[in-house]
């Protein structure tokens, strides 16, 4: 365990071995390849290192291992979004018709699995914080791609209804004209559904700050932060330190390669940069973003985001009508909210369940979540992605154990 001694984090060393010999048990049987673990508390930072890159490689876990980090995009992008905000570029409340023209005049499926031309108009226009709160009135759906001729639809338009596959969508005009050709699965504001809205956002990003979403995400957040590994892709000499990522053959149980690292499809940038789940990174890169967060938009000396903005984005602002008829896995919202490009507990029913802690996971293998009423950061990254929107085993007992070695 590598252990960067900054102040008293209220921190137990026999209670942080227990989480040590716990999520090396998932090494030693061959769950996963290799894990990196971080609990910062009161800016004491405990970063833990086991197993390899590849599942029977000879190149060990590093420190500064780089992951695909999927979902945990979303809270990247909300905060890009919420610095456009700041500047008076975009507004939460107007409508998206300006920047994305292809969303304006939405038509709405009469039912979910009828036919894409029985619709009728949208109620009222998309806005922007419908794509933060993942209200706009489509996205992934847990069924299979051909349950619903709309899912058929998205799936043959490659416009990201599965896991992250950087090689797969058409560049950024190309994939807002095919989203606009869709009709909506409900009305704007109606119900909670996954992941598209920040797709969406990054497209409208870059054209409301007139960069790539790459160029300002890296001019506004990670240049600032000193995420330096932090990207849609990995150059040529940073190949070394990508983990391979493997997933689940739901048959046999068995570790499948996902995407390797040199070759894959994280070794060259996408045409599409995936606001929703492009990104790659480091536990240190994330815990820059992590702190910055849990620090009310300041890092150092330099502010990226107001205290106010940083409020807004870790609130619920889901409704308890929305909730009822969302989610992705049941009953979550009983415990949970939803703010701008992540979840917030809203009710104490485990251990590690602090209301007013936020985060989000990614679904390659990775978790992140920032606790204001501990001023803890903590963070888990792994190369197996999870079988299901529940988390594995690996990320349940590495929350219960970096909480139970709170020692104050």
């Amino acid at each position: 365990m590598v252990l960067k001694q900054m102040s008293n984090g209220g921190l137990s060393e026999a209670r942080l071995g227990r989480m040590h010999d716990v999520m090396a048990g998932y090494v030693e049987r061959g769950e996963v390849p290799g894990i990196v673990t971080l609990v910062s508390r009161r800016g004491e930072v405990h970063v833990d290192v086991m197993g390899m890159k590849a599942v029977g490689g000879s190149n060990p876990m590093r420190r500064d291992t780089i992951f695909r980090i999927s979902s945990m995009t979303k809270p990247v992008t909300a905060a890009a979004t919420m610095i456009l905000v700041e500047e008076c570029k975009v507004r939460l409340d107007e409508p998206v018709d300006r920047l994305l023209p292809e969303l304006a005049g939405r038509k709405v499926l009469k039912q979910l699995d009828g036919p894409l031309q029985d619709t009728v108009p949208a109620n009222r226009p998309i806005i922007v914080r419908d794509l933060l709160t993942f209200r706009m009135g489509f996205g992934q759906m847990m069924a299979p791609p051909d349950a619903y001729p709309i899912l058929k639809a998205a799936s043959e338009l490659q416009i990201g209804m599965g896991p992250p596959a950087p090689s797969a969508p058409p560049e950024p005009d190309e994939w807002m004209r095919r989203l606009g050709t869709l009709p909506l699965m409900h009305q704007p504001g109606e119900k909670w559904m996954y992941n598209t809205g920040s797709d969406v956002l990054g497209v409208l990003i870059a054209r409301a700050s007139g960069q790539p979403l790459e160029a300002f995400l890296r001019e506004r957040i990670f240049e600032p932060l000193s995420m330096k590994d932090t990207s849609f892709s990995v150059p040529a000499p940073k190949l070394d330190r990508l983990a391979t990522s493997y997933w689940t053959n739901f048959e046999t149980g068995a570790l499948e390669l996902y995407d390797e690292a040199n070759g894959g499809q994280w070794s060259r940038p996408p045409a599409f940069p995936s606001g929703a789940g492009g990104l790659v990174s480091t536990i240190d890169d994330y815990l820059a973003f992590g702190q910055m967060m849990l620090n009310q938009g300041k890092h150092e000396s330099s502010r990226i985001l107001s205290r106010l903005s940083v409020e807004t984005m870790t609130t619920d602002q889901l409704t308890p009508e929305q909730k009822a008829v969302s989610g992705l896995v049941p009953g979550y919202f009983d415990s949970h909210g939803w703010g701008f490009g992540g979840s917030v507990v809203s009710r104490r029913d485990d251990v590690a369940a602090v209301p007013g802690r936020f985060g989000w996971d990614g679904g390659m293998g990775t978790s992140w979540y920032s606790d204001p009423r501990e001023d803890m950061v903590t963070i888990l990254m792994t190369q197996r992605a999870w079988t299901s929107p529940s988390p594995p085993d690996v990320c349940l007992d590495f929350w219960t154990s970096a909480y139970q070695a709170i020692d104050d």
